[in-house]
């Protein structure tokens, strides 16, 4: 082909021509043969991608597999290093004991020694049972001094209040002691003291203290007593007391202070007031004061003496008609009957007893002396 022919439109071309006479027919690929490779190449890649897919996952976990060897390779280096220092400290822990075995006594000294604490085992066996002889002894020592002092109390208690009851209990409580300490050797002590206290029991019983205390209320009621004294009322003047002379009426008005009896048969009792009804008082409460002194201590004849003594002062000094006088009197007359003293036992028999076997039990005896234990060999 010219250059004029390559200069022209390849679109103009003559129309006398056909189209396809210009360009030669090129050949057409089969399309079943084209679309077969594309699924060759199609499964290739998929191939691929499956394969690669499987490298990596076990590329993964080949790494985790790794990752895990690694941890127990780090615990058990871990696990080594504590090892070791325990077994540093065992051996630290060897190393002192070994250091205190050493400072350990020889055999012949630890024989030594199991001797010596077999000797202090034997010598404090023997003292305490020492220590709990004298103990025991000391405290039968001791419950006899108590008895002696319960029958001294009670001996007290006699000649001092004559309080009955209260000697009976502590000579009941001496005689309990005696009891409890089983000794035939007590046999005179007891008797003697159980003859006191049966003598006690015999007396009639005497209540000091509420006869005590009534006496004080009678001396409360003799401070309260009060004079009867007659009173004169003066009537109007009649028509006749106006002829009256002046002596008389003179004598009528004396009359209202003094006043005359000539019967000698009725007692004549002298009006009290002021100071004199005060003294009267006094010594009513003077003499039921001393009626209660010999209540406690056991006088009978002063305590009626007293009595009678007030008995007389309200007798002579207050009227019968005095209701509150008169039931006075009478409680006083009713109490003045009573017993106060009674014949009181003899105890110093029964503390000379007691005394007497006290002193047998403390007396010295002599008493062989304990063999020695042998010493126990290891």
């Amino acid at each position: 082909m010219s250059e004029a022919d390559s200069n022209k439109d390849p679109l103009q071309t003559p129309a006398s021509e056909p189209a396809h006479a210009a360009e030669p027919a090129k050949p057409v690929p089969s399309r079943p043969a084209s679309s077969g490779g594309a699924k060759a190449v199609a499964s290739l890649a998929l191939l691929v991608g499956l394969g690669g897919m499987a490298l990596g996952g076990y590329s993964y976990w080949q790494l985790q597999q790794l990752g895990a060897q690694e941890a127990d390779r780090q615990a058990s280096l871990q696990k080594a290093d504590e090892q070791t220092r325990q077994l540093a400290a065992g051996n630290q822990q060897l190393a002192a004991r070994l250091g205190r075995l050493e400072q350990l006594p020889s055999a012949a000294e630890l024989d030594e020694r199991r001797r010596l604490l077999a000797t202090l085992q034997s010598d404090q066996q023997r003292l305490a049972g020492r220590v709990e002889q004298v103990l025991g002894a000391s405290r039968e020592e001791w419950r006899l001094a108590e008895a002696e002092h319960l029958l001294r109390m009670a001996m007290l208690q006699l000649s001092a209040m004559q309080d009955v009851k209260s000697a009976e209990m502590l000579v009941a409580e001496a005689d309990l002691i005696l009891q409890k300490q089983d000794d035939p050797s007590a046999y005179a002590a007891r008797q003697k003291l159980l003859e006191g206290l049966e003598a006690l029991r015999s007396l009639p019983q005497l209540d000091r203290t509420g006869l005590f205390l009534q006496l004080g209320a009678l001396r409360g009621q003799s401070s309260q007593l009060s004079a009867l004294a007659p009173e004169f009322v003066n009537g109007e003047a009649g028509p006749e007391d106006l002829g009256q002379s002046r002596w008389q009426r003179w004598l009528d008005e004396l009359t209202r202070y003094v006043r005359v009896d000539f019967d000698a048969s009725a007692d004549v009792k002298p009006l009290l007031a002021g100071q004199t009804l005060g003294q009267v008082r006094l010594a009513l409460s003077l003499a039921i004061e001393q009626a209660q002194w010999a209540v406690l201590n056991g006088n009978a004849e002063v305590y009626r003496q007293a009595l009678q003594q007030a008995s007389a002062l309200i007798s002579d000094h207050f009227s019968e008609d005095n209701g509150q006088a008169r039931g006075l009197r009478e409680r006083i007359d009713a109490l003045a009957q009573r017993e106060v003293e009674v014949q009181l036992p003899d105890l110093s028999s029964a503390l000379k007893a007691l005394q007497a076997y006290v002193e047998k039990r403390e007396a010295p005896n002599e008493t062989p002396a304990e063999p020695e234990m042998p010493e126990q060999e290891a």
